[in-house]
């Protein structure tokens, strides 16, 4: 979009400079070879001087009036006749059709930019020979005439069209690129709602049943065994503590706000690994690139979720993470040696759900492959 804007600012830059340029240099041709007299001359230099002024005035210093149509029929109009003036006074100034044209081409619409145009080629043909020919000069005056006509009105089509065009493919890309900031929008919904389903599985998985078990240890205290229930009770304080923090800090990965996705995975593995005790070994494959943070956030999540459940129930003596960068999209795999689980029997946990709707968000798949007593490979691929 940046690029096709520059674009624009140039090609209206040289639509602004060309007809002051044409003027210029037919201005100074026609100062170097003309035969007119004097007092001639002077009139000339005044009608040219007319025109850098009403240049000026209408183009150059009112671009407002730009999208007024009857103002610029003005314009228009009066540099059809300064050129008229020029060209049929002195052929050299027969150069100054191609400010009339890229003026009726810019400025005018419809029928009355063909009409300008037309108009303008026949002046052109007019000041090549000098005015109206002589009869054993008419043909040729005639056929310039056509060829001018022609060509003139077939370059202004094309160059209309192009423009038109033009205006059509940024006004797309404006709509696309709204577009796509009401996507980001609801996927960062989507996302707050996630978090929110995630989080309410962790409490009911967890927190929930952790209360429980601490309620129930301190109601069966009594005077012989209260030591132990209290010991109990405060081990499953500490431990749905520690799921607290967790859940909490799932929230936002600040692993992110410093570094890439790679490096985020690695101080996610070794935490998880210091904390549970199993070694975890991070591959890479690929050519590294940086993605929407939306990407990034999404599979750093995934990790951290598979994690969690290999730490909640594979009972597994390590575990392997591999991001993949490939051409049109990354993959996250976790795979760990665990006791598996049986795919086709009812689950009432949130950690697949929740990895699955983040996924799918992003108009990516999960995969789980997973057997008693064969460990967990769980496949997270998103488009990049």
């Amino acid at each position: 979009m940046a690029a096709l804007d520059r674009w624009e600012r140039r090609l209206a830059f040289a639509a602004h400079v060309i007809p002051y340029f044409v003027l210029t240099v037919t201005t100074v041709l026609y100062s170097i070879f003309t035969t007119q007299l004097a007092e001639q001359r002077w009139i000339t230099y005044g009608v040219v001087a007319f025109a850098y002024a009403w240049m000026a005035w209408w183009v150059t210093l009112h671009p407002a009036w730009h999208r007024r149509a009857p103002h610029m029929a003005v314009f228009v109009g009066g540099m059809v006749v300064i050129y008229a003036v020029l060209g049929l006074t002195e052929h050299w100034f027969g150069a100054v059709s191609y400010a009339v044209y890229i003026y009726a081409s810019e400025l005018l619409r419809g029928r009355w930019m063909f009409f300008v145009v037309a108009l303008t080629s026949g002046l052109a043909t007019l000041s090549l020979f000098g005015g109206y020919p002589p009869p054993d000069a008419r043909p040729a005056f005639w056929l310039l005439l056509l060829i001018f006509t022609v060509v003139a009105c077939t370059l202004t089509f094309v160059g209309h069209v192009t423009t038109e065009q033009a205006r059509l493919r940024k006004v797309l890309l404006e709509e696309n690129e709204g577009l796509h900031a009401q996507l980001l929008v609801q996927a960062h919904e989507a996302g707050v709602h996630d978090e929110r389903h995630r989080l309410a599985g962790e409490i009911h998985d967890t927190l929930a049943q952790g209360l429980t078990g601490i309620i129930t240890q301190l109601s069966a205290a009594s005077a012989a065994d209260w030591e132990h229930r209290v010991s109990v009770a405060a081990t499953l304080a500490r431990s749905n503590l520690d799921e607290a923090r967790r859940s909490v800090h799932a929230l936002r990965p600040p692993a992110l706000d410093s570094a890439a996705l790679p490096e985020a995975l690695d101080e996610v593995a070794s935490g998880w690994s210091t904390v549970y005790g199993v070694p975890v070994s991070v591959t890479l494959t690929g050519a590294v690139r940086v993605m929407h943070p939306e990407i990034e956030v999404a599979l750093l999540r995934t990790a951290q979720e598979a994690l969690a459940n290999v730490a909640k129930h594979a009972s597994a003596s390590r575990v392997g993470l591999t991001l993949s960068y490939m051409e049109d999209v990354v993959t996250l795999d976790v795979r760990d040696d665990g006791v598996g689980f049986d795919q086709t029997s009812p689950s009432s946990g949130f950690g697949l759900p929740a990895m699955r709707h983040r996924v799918h968000r992003l108009s990516g798949a999960l995969f789980v492959e997973s057997e008693p007593g064969s460990g967990t490979a769980i496949s997270a691929r998103v488009p990049a």
